[in-house]
């Protein structure tokens, strides 16, 4: 098998643990959000990369502390900026409903993540796959905007009979469009990251596709800071503290701890296949993750019973899902 059907493969396998983590939030109880929030983020952002990079990199905090100081920094502050991004997703929902945020958190994340690295390459216009990558990218959009349509027309039948607020859900779409955006900065990181992972190949005999785990400890540092800092804030403002220590809580521990892992999961492995398509990496691969981190999630919605009764929404949904296995198809070929 040669490297780049591998590197596919590696982003495929982890676009099931990123359409698929999501599932443990629906099992915080009776834990507090804060709460449980903080054990998921800590295994997610700190336990797991750093206990997964020591395996594969045993150099790992000599290779990170000879990085540069403003390399560190960027990449750590890129990941500070998508947690900020991950908590405006939680108000938008509140606002707006999933389907509308989703919709757009997903499309400008992808979209954005692709196309801000694939600028930062030198001579990013006059890559041969510049055009297939705007295309796929602007499918992968279309794709997004269909199933944000399919579930929106979802949502409006089980619930006919409540009154929206207009106001609340243009303040919502708002506030989604930042989330995206901000959520974009995660891939940013990752690929302003590079130079760590450079260090571990040239001086300490890394892999290339090892090598990533490295790039990843430094940005979620900085994401922990966001995530871990907030629900610090929430259980010190709350006076939540005590939830720690309910009653009947292991369930939910266990839940926040398969979260986390199967959040750096997708990360891992996705950054895995990314080192192995080279360069453009980042930029195929960010939008691929994502795009069929979508299709697995609904799949994950249909089995569990989201779109029953609602076969109109349902067929427009199975249209955007097609739409993004097209994309997911011209972006792979970009890089071939």
């Amino acid at each position: 098998m040669d490297a780049y059907s591998l590197a596919i493969i590696l982003v495929v396998f982890a676009s099931f643990f990123q359409g698929t983590f999501g599932l443990g939030m629906k099992y915080m109880a009776p834990l507090k959000w804060e709460a449980w929030w903080l054990v998921q983020a800590f295994v997610a952002m700190i336990l797991i990369p750093v206990i997964w990079a020591l395996i594969v990199i045993p150099d790992l905090f000599n290779i990170i502390a000879s990085t540069d100081s403003s390399t560190f920094w960027t990449a750590a502050l890129y990941g500070f900026l998508w947690g900020i991004g991950g908590i405006l997703f939680g108000v938008s929902v509140e606002k707006t409903g999933i389907s509308i945020t989703y919709g757009i958190v997903m499309g400008l994340a992808a979209s954005m993540g692709c196309i801000i690295p694939l600028f930062q390459i030198e001579g990013a216009f006059s890559q041969p796959s510049f055009p297939i990558i705007l295309a796929g990218v602007l499918l992968l959009l279309i794709g997004v905007g269909i199933t944000a349509i399919a579930g929106v027309k979802r949502d409006k039948l089980k619930n006919k009979n409540e009154d929206s607020n207009n106001k609340s859900i243009k303040t919502g779409v708002l506030i989604a469009v930042a989330s995206g955006v901000l959520s974009a900065f995660l891939n940013v990181g990752f690929s302003n990251a590079a130079p760590v992972a450079k260090i571990a190949v040239d001086n300490y005999g890394t892999s290339a596709q090892n090598a990533s785990l490295a790039s990843w400890v430094v940005v979620l540092i900085g994401a922990f800071a966001m995530n871990g800092g907030y629900a610090i804030y929430r259980l010190a403002k709350n006076n939540t503290w005590s939830s720690f220590k309910v009653k009947n809580s292991k369930k939910a521990y266990l839940w926040a701890i398969a979260t986390g892992v199967f959040w750096f999961a997708a990360l891992g492995v996705y950054g895995q296949g990314a080192a192995l398509m080279g360069d453009l990496g980042p930029v195929i691969g960010w939008p691929i993750l994502l795009g069929l981190a979508l299709i697995i999630s609904n799949i994950w919605a249909y089995r569990a019973g989201e779109w029953k009764n609602a076969n109109g929404p349902f067929k427009i949904l199975i249209g955007g899902l097609a739409v993004l296995i097209t994309a997911i198809c011209i972006l792979g070929y970009a890089n071939y």
